[in-house]
């Protein structure tokens, strides 16, 4: 017994799901999105509690709480760059002129080294 095929339609994302959301702001929720996943990845690796991480954060536990879900609509990206600095990294901020080759727009990227 063979079942008919259905025929499933198939967006391809642009890169920034906060935008493919709708999303207002999809730049910087995405900004803000990579800099809580690496902050929360340094975390990790030094295995530490939230209590841990809010006294070195210098902030209350249910923000680390907030921050280690994603929940980051009280966070701007100068404080998120502030608990890299007292997770001891530096933070850099480079501009440059966007290719004329590519079709992109324009966009903000954050590498974590």
């Amino acid at each position: 017994m063979s079942k008919k095929a259905e025929k499933i339609e198939v967006t391809e994302g642009s890169g920034n799901v906060f935008a493919d959301l709708g999303c207002a702001n999809p730049e910087e929720l995405k900004l803000k999105a990579k800099i809580a996943s690496s902050i929360n990845s340094i975390l990790k690796h030094r295995g530490i509690t939230q209590a841990q991480a809010a006294r070195v954060l210098g902030i209350n536990q249910p923000d680390v709480s907030n921050l280690k879900r994603g929940n980051l609509k009280h966070f701007t990206v100068e404080r998120l760059f502030e608990h890299l600095n007292s997770l001891g990294r530096d933070v850099e901020i480079r501009i440059k002129k966007k290719n004329p080759r590519t079709k992109r727009e324009p966009h903000i990227q954050v590498v974590a080294a």
